[in-house]
């Protein structure tokens, strides 16, 4: 069996506490099936996800990351989903830099009336992840956090 077909991703989600964290816990009083290896962070604004976040989740051994944000006009915080849309845009051309798949940081939105969205999603997302395979961070290309310098 090759190494990718054994390869199982770890995937980091942010979730906004309004809709999509809600969202989540619905989908979990409702039983729907969702990956076990989705790790949900609970923020309580998409828009305060700062890029270091997703790179450190990167650094600290995610094979993906998910930003669940409120839909376009729904936001909290009235303009925190707007934000995430735009820091993502630029992440994943600084990812893409790095030689990371920009697919492996997803961003979308999911309310809290979406429980069989937030799975669908979170779903996809470790499915797009899997199919990428193992993200391997070098020295050369890679992020580097500095922990392993000598």
């Amino acid at each position: 069996m090759s190494e990718t077909a054994a390869f199982e991703p770890r995937v980091v989600g942010f979730l906004c506490t309004w809709c999509s964290y809600a969202g989540a816990d619905k989908a979990g009083a409702a039983q729907l099936p969702s990956p076990d290896n989705f790790l949900p962070i609970r923020v309580m604004c998409s828009g305060r996800v700062e890029p270091e976040f997703i790179i450190r989740a990167y650094t600290e051994g995610a094979d993906g990351v998910l930003v669940l944000a409120c839909h376009p006009g729904d936001c909290h915080y009235k303009e925190g989903n707007s934000r995430a849309l735009q820091r993502n845009r630029l992440l994943r051309k600084l990812l893409d830099s790095f030689g990371i798949e920009p697919e492996r940081c997803r961003l979308d939105y999911v309310s809290a009336g979406e429980p069989e969205k937030f799975t669908r999603v979170v779903s996809e997302t470790v499915e797009a992840v899997r199919r990428l395979g193992p993200l391997r961070l070098s020295r050369e290309g890679g992020l580097n956090d500095g922990s392993n310098d000598a």
